[in-house]
């Protein structure tokens, strides 16, 4: 019922409005014969139209039956022609309009849409409507032409004066207007004042009796162009149909000196140019708005992440910059907030999914912060906070808070609920004295934490200075070979592993070691500073690949060294097992280098084999295939280390060298090594001793049995070049006999 009333005072309204329309146009028709100069109805019936539908339509002829029965009135048998006439162009025209390409509202297409639309409706109305005033006898025969162009005009001007405004009203009230960058209160203030001074001028003008007084018009143009590039389409519409009205009015009814048309010429001179006055500044002023509206969706595409709808990092960073100028609030913190086992989602359900879930868990955070409190999303699964106004206790506690928001909150997709819990790292400040990429590194690091820690907490930078602190190294160091993967800043060394029975196959038994260029100068930087890092941020596999082709590269190039090698062995780390296309790298570069895989030993630890013992037998297996060896290094430290000799099939077992430096002190340690021995050759396996550092370890390890010894009692790690430079002759050289009293060293109980 509301609904019923409500259109019929819309129709009323309408019908009202034509009405009005109407009387104001018949001013200008000296007798029933005339025609009216300007028709504003028309722009109104096609205006009405386009936005309610044809149905609406039924309005036209009703208002024109009121207006000929009582505004205006007109012999019967015309009525059926003005009613046909202009029901049909408004239905001829909301269909053209319809019909051309689609566009959003204040563009140019929308523009000339409404113009082409404009001119089917007059061409239409004044088609059948000025036959109709042949027929009644309201004109003669020899008016005919003039009468269609005087009707086709009027009802053309009525469409650009008062079409646009309609629509643009009616648009800005369905949909909020695009925010975009006008010209200032102030401006608008002296802009009203320069067209009322527009309007006063050419008045003055014309009733100074000069010939020229038209060209006065030119002052309010000029004052529309400036709304068209200034201020938004709806004040240049409007703008254009007062200026249109007025200016038609005194040329119409020969005001303020104006003198009104009486020829046919001079009344289509003077309704073209009312026609380009009103379309020039409206054209105008919805081409500098699509401009304006197409540089806000840049703007904000470069600063608002698409999935969200929040700042990303780069505004984010410049809100946070203003924001450390305001003196009002001395203390705020920087939160980094990153979702856990978001991946699980992701994996199980879909990315899309997992996409829904993150666009919830931000709209529960945006709802959750205090006022002042900002919020981006950096991307994926991870977001970032200012708040501000806070001690560090403060700051914890709303960021607990927004964890328990996160916790509790459900997403619906697909008919399934997902949900997520968060860890918040934070980082309190002062804001005169703060450093945002500092701060972030800071918060990211106290977030790692919280996650390290188990998750789903909040963990104060400082709190856990340790923690906190060593992440915040780890991150560095992370940085720092990417540097170098990216610059190849890494060196080879190689340390020899000497054969201690006199059995073993000649030739050269070596282990790449890897190196970093130190950027300062100075010693290049061992293994135990980086690599951990690199395990953490998963760039072992990344350095794999590079130090295999590395060494691949070098050897190729040194043909009579390849020659030399019994055995080059080469550290891999865990991820090279978990790593899909890591085999297919070697393969397809032993397939394409002239080293033989047999001279080639790979090395995993002993506990990133035991994490998963069938997918590293796989992947041993694989390697072997190829032609590789394959050792077990650091053996001895995993949890029941001998349940897996049989399992995994390898060349050699690398001694962990944990327990051949405690030998001389350690029955046990000797007792542990004379085990591996034993148990290796049973399964017809060698053995490496690692970390032999002095002769009578050497010694004591021959006397065990042991088949090879690595360590500064050996040889210390030199560069590579350097390595192959000494004569293989001297290496093998260097093995001397067993100590007599080596059995009495490492076994001092006995």
């Amino acid at each position: 019922m509301r609904n019923v009333n409500r259109q019929g005072l819309r129709f009323v309204a309408l019908v009202g409005l034509y009405l009005a329309g109407a009387e104001f146009a018949m001013r200008f028709i000296a007798d029933s014969g005339s025609v009216a100069l300007f028709w504003p109805s028309s722009g109104l019936a096609l205006a009405a139209v386009i936005l309610y539908g044809r149905r609406w339509a039924l309005f036209i002829p009703v208002a024109i039956i009121i207006t000929q029965l009582w505004l205006a009135p007109a012999p019967w048998s015309f009525v059926p022609f003005s009613l046909l006439g202009n029901t049909l162009g408004a239905l001829a025209g909301s269909w053209l309009v319809g019909r051309m390409p689609d566009g959003p509202e204040n563009t140019i297409r929308f523009g000339f849409r409404t113009l082409a639309g404009g001119a089917l409706f007059a061409l239409v109305a004044a088609t059948v409507g000025v036959p109709g005033m042949l027929f009644s006898g309201m004109i003669p025969e020899a008016s005919l032409p003039g009468a269609f162009l005087r009707w086709l005009m009027g009802d053309l001007l009525g469409v650009v004066a008062v079409t646009p405004a309609l629509l643009i009203v009616a648009y800005r009230r369905r949909k909020s207007a695009a925010k975009a960058d006008y010209g200032s209160e102030s401006e608008a203030l002296v802009w009203n004042i320069a067209l009322v001074v527009s309007y006063l001028l050419m008045a003055w003008g014309a009733a100074a009796g000069s010939i020229y007084a038209l060209g006065l018009t030119a002052l309010p143009l000029a004052v529309m162009i400036w709304s068209a590039l200034r201020f938004e389409p709806l004040r240049t519409a409007l703008s254009v149909l007062v200026t249109v009205t007025l200016i038609g009015t005194m040329a119409g009814l020969g005001l303020s000196g104006f003198q009104p048309p009486t020829r046919t010429l001079d009344a289509m001179i003077l309704l073209s140019y009312l026609c380009l006055l009103a379309i020039l500044p409206t054209i105008l002023s919805l081409a500098v708005q699509e401009r304006r509206v197409a540089t806000a969706a840049l703007l904000r595409r470069a600063n608002c992440d698409p999935l969200t709808g929040l700042p990303n990092r780069s505004a984010f960073e410049a809100q946070v910059q203003e924001a450390l100028q305001d003196p009002s609030m001395p203390q705020m913190a920087l939160g980094y907030l990153d979702l856990d086992n978001l991946k699980l989602i992701n994996d199980t359900a879909s990315h899309t999914a997992g996409d829904a879930l993150i666009a919830g868990i931000a709209e529960v955070l945006s709802a959750r912060l205090e006022p002042g409190d900002l919020l981006a999303h950096l991307g994926a699964d991870e977001f970032i906070l200012l708040f501000r106004h806070c001690s560090p206790v403060m700051a914890r506690e709303r960021a607990a808070s927004l964890l328990r928001a996160v916790e509790s909150f459900r997403c619906d997709f697909n008919g399934q609920q997902f949900s997520a819990t968060a860890s918040l790292g934070v980082a309190p400040f002062l804001a005169d004295n703060a450093d945002f990429s500092d701060l972030l590194s800071q918060a990211d690091a106290a977030c790692f934490t919280a996650k390290e820690l188990g998750g789903n907490r909040v963990c104060l930078a400082g709190a856990q200075g340790g923690d906190v602190l060593d992440h915040t190294a780890a991150m560095h160091w992370a940085v720092r070979i990417r540097e170098a993967l990216e610059e190849h800043q890494f060196a080879l060394f190689a340390q020899a592993i000497q054969p201690l029975r006199q059995t073993e196959v000649g030739g050269r038994h070596f282990e790449i070691l890897l190196r970093m260029r130190n950027p300062r100068g100075g010693l290049p930087l061992t293994p135990d500073r980086f690599m951990p890092a690199a395990e953490r941020f998963r760039l072992g596999v990344r350095i794999d690949r590079e130090v295999v082709g590395m060494v691949l590269d070098w050897l190729e190039s040194h043909p009579q060294a390849v020659e030399e090698i019994a055995t080059c062995a080469i550290n891999l780390s865990a991820g090279a097992m978990v790593d899909e296309g890591f085999i297919g790298f070697i393969a397809e570069r032993l397939r394409s280098g002239r080293v033989a895989p047999r001279r080639l030993c790979f090395e995993i630890t002993e506990t990133s084999a035991v994490r998963d013992v069938k997918r590293a037998q796989r992947f041993i297996d694989e390697m072997r295939g190829l032609g590789c060896r394959f050792a077990l290094d650091d053996f001895g430290t995993g949890f029941c280390s001998f349940s897996y000799l049989s399992t995994l099939d390898v060349d050699y077992f690398k001694i962990d060298g944990s327990f051949v430096r405690d030998m001389e002190t350690s029955p046990l340690a000797a007792e542990v090594v004379r085990s591996i021995t034993s148990i290796a050759h049973v399964l017809k396996k060698r053995t490496i001793a690692e970390h032999t550092e002095s002769i009578r370890l050497r010694d004591a390890l021959i006397a065990m049995g042991v088949d090879y010894a690595q360590g500064y009692a050996i040889e210390h790690p030199i560069a590579i070049d350097r390595y192959f430079a000494q004569p293989l002759a001297e290496l093998a050289s260097a093995q001397l006999p067993p100590a007599s009293d080596a059995t009495r060293i490492v076994m001092p109980a006995a």
